[in-house]
């Protein structure tokens, strides 16, 4: 792919100093956060890779359209010898990075950091993507929570009285920014023509994170560490590294300081595993197995293609399906090959406290994931909950022993073909009653009660004994879409069309508890506009997003 930067139009009127403009309300934490200094480095961000993003995202669009119109993704000629050659490797874990074992995920307002910090975790996955409703308070929030957090300063007591304290021993950070594809509406940046521009999320995430955090970090024995999310090739992978080379210059620090574990959470990048790695190569700690995302990215990616890329229902797709189990298969075993970390994604049960047997239940169930993801290989894995941290950690600690990880498990066993990875009709969702009227309402009752959730600031929330994230809320999405644009018939012998979707729709409704400030009527109109519209919003949370989080000063 070659990207062609655009001619720049001579500048006819006042020229201006780039800079970023704040047009959002004043929220708890901006004196600490958007200081001058850290919004003229984001400023500086945006002016050397603002157009590069935008013109990577037109490519991701073409892309999609290719692949729509019949084109299948595969391993790219034109980076065979990155993949032949056998000599290099990536920089590995950085001070503190070396054991992640069990890595705990989760949102970043105050509490939270509170209870991810004193989890037991050896890494806190401090997330304000998916995990994350960005409401303007919680991207500001969050950034405070961590900037206090890293100085040792977390502790406070709730409105109510209640008292949070963090101990002596702290997981090691890796901060997860949002995805090239998102905007953060509440900042503009201003060119030097004098043209505003929605500020990038992921420039402002990762921007005002490492300017306040990453010499904190160092001095503290670690360093500034990030998940890299939504990547969908390489060239992608070059642009972070990219802003990570001119970060360590801007911010006096040692080439390679920063580490990035990116999540191979798209179908398009696993094709391009060692070329992400070889991108990132003196900035890359690993890969993790985004699994949620990944399987929405199947749906996305084919939603419109032949019946043989239909799934069944959400919870038939486990990671021991063919085609999930190669994708997993070929993360560890090019890990291991460039001396990079391969760690697990994360089993969506959550315990319930009032429940015994229930809680035995999703301890078993997360049990058997974890020890699955050991014998593959994985060098840690992720859970959700501070209870399920001693579930992983034991099924880790049993497969490790004294070593940190697994990176000398080579997996010279695996061989994975783009045959293999995309062998989607192998879960079976042609399948005759593959396709339940369950399966159906789960999607629907799930997608509205997170993104409710979702709409009142709430990113992660525990539904039905699962951890639903905005992950998980678009495989239920896509997967309506997909149903209702094949017609394909439940096992009941019902066609999954719109009406039938509104009609169950307004069922679950009519049985949810209703009260007078919630947002389920708006959940509801959201879910339809991504689900049942003609057109396929790539990204839920993007409409959501503008239509209803967004303030203005």
């Amino acid at each position: 792919m070659t990207i062609l930067t655009p001619a720049r139009a001579p500048l006819t009127g006042p020229v201006v100093q780039p800079h970023l403009e704040i047009v959002g309300p004043d929220v708890p934490g901006s004196a600490q956060i958007l200081t001058p200094e850290a919004l003229d480095f984001v400023a500086d961000l945006h002016t050397l890779f603002g157009t590069r993003r935008i013109l990577l995202l037109r490519e991701r669009q073409l892309r999609r359209d290719r692949i729509a119109n019949g084109a299948d993704p595969g391993f790219l000629p034109l980076t065979a010898g990155v993949r032949a050659d056998r000599t290099w490797r990536v920089a590995g874990p950085g001070p503190g990075l070396e054991d992640r074992r069990v890595e705990i995920t989760g949102p970043t307002d105050r509490k939270t950091t509170v209870n991810a910090l004193n989890s037991g975790a050896r890494v806190w996955l401090a997330d304000l993507e998916d995990a994350t409703s960005p409401t303007w308070e919680h991207v500001v929030g969050g950034q405070h929570s961590l900037y206090d957090a890293i100085r040792g300063d977390a502790d406070f007591t709730s409105p109510d009285g209640k008292e949070y304290r963090v101990g002596e021993q702290t997981p090691t950070i890796v901060f997860r920014p949002r995805g090239w594809h998102l905007a953060e509406k509440h900042v503009e940046h201003v060119d030097r023509a004098g043209q505003r521009y929605g500020a990038s999320a992921s420039l402002v995430d990762a921007g005002l994170y490492l300017f306040h955090n990453a010499q904190a970090l160092v001095d503290g024995g670690r360093g500034p560490y990030l998940y890299l999310p939504k990547i969908e090739n390489h060239y992608e992978a070059r642009l972070w590294d990219e802003v990570f080379r001119f970060t360590e210059a801007y911010l006096g620090l040692r080439h390679g300081t920063i580490r990035a574990t990116v999540l191979i959470e798209t179908i398009t990048a696993a094709f391009e595993m060692e070329e992400i790695l070889y991108e990132l190569r003196d900035h890359c700690a690993g890969l993790n197995a985004g699994r949620w995302d990944y399987i929405f990215s199947v749906v996305k990616t084919f939603r419109s293609r032949g019946r043989r890329w239909i799934l069944p229902d959400r919870s038939r797709v486990t990671m021991t399906v063919p085609f999930m189990r190669a994708y997993t298969d070929l993360l560890v075993a090019t890990c291991h090959r460039r001396g990079a970390q391969a760690i697990g994604g994360m089993s969506a049960f959550v315990p319930n406290r009032r429940d015994p047997e229930a809680n035995e239940r999703a301890f078993a169930q997360v049990r058997a994931d974890k020890q699955r993801e050991a014998d593959q290989g994985f060098d840690g894995t992720w859970v959700a909950h501070p209870d399920l941290v001693p579930v992983a950690r034991a099924v880790f600690d049993e497969a490790l022993g004294e070593r940190t990880d697994q990176r000398d498990r080579l997996r010279d066993d695996v061989e994975v073909s783009a045959a293999d990875l995309l062998d989607v009709a192998s879960a079976g969702g042609c399948e005759p009653g593959a396709i339940t009227d369950a399966g159906l309402r789960t999607n629907l009752s799930v997608a509205v009660r997170y993104l409710e959730a979702w709409l009142r600031g709430t990113g992660a929330v525990a539904i039905d004994g699962l951890m639903e994230d905005a992950a998980t809320a678009e495989i239920s999405r896509s997967q309506v879409w997909q149903w209702v644009h094949h017609g394909v018939t439940t096992d009941s012998g019902t066609t999954v069309d719109a009406a039938h979707v509104r009609a169950v729709l307004a069922d679950v409704l009519a049985g949810l508890p209703r009260t007078a400030d919630d947002r389920f009527d708006d959940a509801a109109a959201l879910f339809e506009e991504v689900a049942l519209g003609e057109a396929f919003p790539t990204f839920l949370t993007v409409p959501a997003y503008a239509q209803h989080l967004v303030t203005r000063a």
